[in-house]
């Protein structure tokens, strides 16, 4: 069986044995990958460190049958003690590990790969609320899944905006005529956040008010939760996140 190297950020990882791991990594080239690290709980291991989510690193597989098997790892970027320093980095960054892991085969592109890294090194340089972080990157990758949410004509009608309501389940701003009873009013302020952070503009986002950062994480959690069709498990921690420093 072949050998290959790829660039990869550690999702997950789980115990095998008395002194493996199960990795479970989003690769550049190759998508989600899952591979066996022996020894890798040893304290005499060569490179453990490397492999703890959070880690992108440049690694040598070997392709297995059902799991390939890592060989070496060297560190690209340790932002896993940054990360873990800061409670309310950590568990955003979970959440985006998470909404990673959920992404099949297709959807595990080099463009999923890139901005996943460039989320998990802004939570590690700490200039952004988390919770700011986090909710740019799952608009993102939404996006780079085909689900972008409409934020100028109506998601359903096609009537041109500014709407109101944001429904996720018909994909995102509607129009009155549209919106079911019940459905989620935005402000102006909410939706222009809503842009900025799909857009990447912090001096917006960072310049949103409370209320209107609140809302749209809110929106944010509903739309990604409904288009992957379970739950992120570690959102379920977030809700007390400020987002503002």
């Amino acid at each position: 069986m072949p050998t290959y190297r790829d660039e990869v950020v550690v999702l997950r990882t789980h115990k095998l044995g008395e002194a493996d791991r199960i990795v479970t990594m989003l690769s550049r080239r190759h998508g989600k990958v899952r591979a066996v690290a022996k020894g890798v709980r040893r304290t005499s291991s060569r490179f453990g460190a490397r492999l703890e989510p959070f880690m992108v690193a440049d690694v040598q597989l070997y392709q297995g049958r059902t799991l390939d098997i890592v060989q070496q790892a060297e560190s690209l970027g340790s932002y896993g003690a940054p990360i873990a320093a800061d409670y309310d980095s950590y568990t955003a960054a979970h959440a985006m590990v998470e909404t990673a892991d959920r992404l099949n085969e297709a959807e595990a592109t080099p463009q999923q790969y890139l901005l996943l890294v460039g989320g998990l090194r802004t939570l590690s340089l700490g200039g952004h609320a988390p919770r700011s972080v986090l909710d740019s990157y799952l608009l993102r990758a939404m996006a780079l899944s085909g689900w972008a949410p409409a934020l100028g004509a109506c998601a359903r009608c096609g009537a041109e905006g500014p709407h109101d309501w944001f429904v996720a389940q018909l994909g995102g701003s509607v129009c009155g005529e549209c919106a079911p009873a019940g459905s989620a009013r935005v402000r102006p302020e909410t939706r222009q956040l809503l842009r900025a952070l799909i857009a990447g503009e912090w001096e917006v986002v960072d310049a949103a008010t409370e209320h209107a950062s609140a809302a749209a994480s809110g929106l944010v959690a509903a739309y990604t939760q409904y288009h992957l069709e379970r739950g992120i498990r570690s959102l379920s921690h977030l809700s007390h996140l400020e987002t503002r420093r």
